[in-house]
């Protein structure tokens, strides 16, 4: 077996696509690290990141995160596991449960928005560039609207 001893490629020379995809893939590698930290996920993340207004149903806050009911159930085990949220029955309607977010979840969730925002590593110091965020967004709902 030989082992190829070509240079790196030009990068300046990838499709834009191909750029985008690359800077995803590390981004996300380096997020990942981060949350492990934390002892969350990115599933973890955005339920928590939901939960910040307030108490929601599991099922609204399923919804909310565009994924399944057994999918939240399985990612609010692992929050109150770790102390991030409680579950109690729903005070309305018994066989609901109510999902709040703990102070310990308060206090994780500012700690990787913090993260994001002062670590330059992760972001390559783009975490707190509101011009570079207000680009991502044209770029998401551009695409969103296409699809």
């Amino acid at each position: 077996m030989t082992v190829s001893t070509a240079p790196e490629p030009d990068l300046s020379t990838w499709p834009t696509g191909r750029l985008l995809a690359v800077a995803a893939r590390l981004v996300e590698q380096r997020w990942v690290a981060v949350l492990a930290g934390l002892d969350l996920t990115h599933a973890g993340l955005i339920a928590l990141h939901t939960l910040r207004g307030g108490p929601l149903p599991q099922r609204t806050l399923a919804q909310r995160c565009q994924v399944t009911d057994q999918t939240m159930s399985r990612t609010l085990g692992r929050l109150t596991k770790a102390g991030f949220v409680t579950r109690t029955p729903d005070p309305a309607d018994g066989r609901r449960h109510v999902t709040r977010m703990t102070a310990s979840g308060r206090a994780v969730l500012d700690r990787a928005v913090r993260a994001e925002r002062e670590d330059p590593g992760l972001l390559g110091g783009l975490g707190d560039d509101d011009a570079f965020r207000a680009r991502l967004l044209s770029l998401i709902d551009g695409l969103s609207a296409g699809g």
